[in-house]
């Protein structure tokens, strides 16, 4: 493994945990809007005060007594998702794409009794997946159909797009393929590919797995290079609308393509990762600086996700391709 310096990283403008948390997220986050984004409950409801587009809300299991009940509650739901309200890092999230009877279905293929279903909502309710241990609620919401145009660049899971906001303005955008590895989620630290997405034009800049180049999905083989993603100015307008909503100066818009609905927003993140660095095979420093001038002088939402455009473009075939 080669060494970089830190005078090099500091050249490619390479933002580390320190300055993300200090700088960034310590300067620009006040304390008293996290409840909103890291309570995936609420982030749903306030989204739903504004218009902005979610998944349906099939139901909450905040008691134990009521996880006896759930087989009532999902009668006639073939396929449904069951997640931590306050869960982050796609922990805790279990996808059920069909039924027979009391077997569920996972994305992967899995097939898992009634027995497990009760059991890992009743370790969601036990704090087991959310941030800090807390006591925590399940949500159940319905399984995103997603849009066609992109099912050869996931693998047993739904794609999602990660846009990071800072003070309204779109700085760095990637996608979020989920592989067999990752078991259908879309998580880098669990083996999906990351794919840096021009903000500019929504296509694709380069694609990196466990931290390395890559051109094909490793289990669909599809091409990244041709990846141009549908409705990508609602994509960008959602995601800033997001930074409005939360009152957050810096944060991850995670959105999904839905078939019949279009973009819709999955949740939020008042503290992304730093991994669509290398997606984009680009530091974010530099992109925050012009980002912080954007926000300073742009008269309006429309004029800032304008000038995003305007300075972030990445020219086609302009990324670092692996050897």
């Amino acid at each position: 493994m080669r060494l970089v310096s830190p005078a090099t990283l500091r050249r490619l403008g390479i933002l580390g945990m320190n300055g993300r948390n200090i700088t960034y997220i310590g300067g620009n986050n006040p304390r008293r809007n996290y409840q909103l984004v890291d309570n995936k409950l609420l982030t749903k409801q306030a989204a739903i005060e504004r218009s902005i587009a979610v998944p349906e809300l099939y139901g909450v299991i905040d008691h134990q007594f009521q996880i006896d009940g759930m087989l009532e509650q999902l009668e006639g739901r073939s396929a449904f998702v069951i997640k931590p309200v306050q869960g982050s890092g796609g922990k805790g999230i279990l996808v059920i794409t069909a039924r027979d009877g009391d077997r569920f279905i996972k994305s992967s293929g899995a097939v898992i009794s009634a027995h497990d279903l009760r059991r890992h909502t009743s370790n969601i309710l036990a704090g087991l997946h959310s941030l800090g241990g807390r006591n925590d609620f399940a949500m159940i919401e319905a399984l995103i159909d997603f849009n066609p145009a992109l099912a050869e660049y996931s693998y047993e899971g739904v794609p999602d797009i990660r846009v990071i906001v800072f003070r309204g303005v779109p700085v760095m955008a990637m996608m979020r393929c989920a592989t067999h590895t990752s078991d259908g989620k879309a998580n880098l630290h669990q083996g999906a590919v990351g794919v840096g997405i021009d903000i500019a034009t929504g296509r694709s800049i380069a694609a990196v797995q466990k931290g390395s180049l890559v051109t094909h999905h490793p289990d669909t083989g599809a091409c990244f290079k041709s990846l141009h993603l549908p409705d990508w100015e609602i994509i960008l307008d959602l995601a800033a609308s997001c930074a409005e909503m939360s009152g957050l100066g810096y944060l991850g818009a995670d959105i999904v393509l839905d078939r019949q609905r279009g973009p819709m927003l999955l949740e939020l993140n008042a503290r992304p990762g730093l991994a669509i660095q290398v997606a984009n095979q680009e530091g974010l420093v530099h992109r925050l600086r012009i980002a912080e001038e954007i926000a300073a002088s742009a008269p309006d939402h429309d004029a800032r996700i304008r000038l995003a455009k305007e300075h972030f473009h990445v020219p086609q075939g302009a990324a670092i391709a692996p050897p």
